[in-house]
């Protein structure tokens, strides 16, 4: 899982493409979730780095 960081919060989806102007978030049956331009695109993170195994939320910010 990934997790899009945006000015206006967060979208979590199963994995994205880069295109010329931004990337494409999908879920895990593949469906098309959002388009989000790079200008607006904080971060994309592996949802690995909010939790160490434990469950815990991990502050990366």
């Amino acid at each position: 899982m990934y997790r899009a960081i945006l000015p206006e919060g967060q979208i979590d989806c199963e994995r994205y493409d880069h295109t010329e102007n931004g990337v494409e978030l999908y879920d895990d049956d593949d469906a098309f979730i959002a388009f989000v331009p790079y200008t607006n695109l904080h971060a994309l993170a592996d949802q690995d780095l909010y939790t160490d195994g434990t469950e815990e939320e991990r502050s990366i910010m």
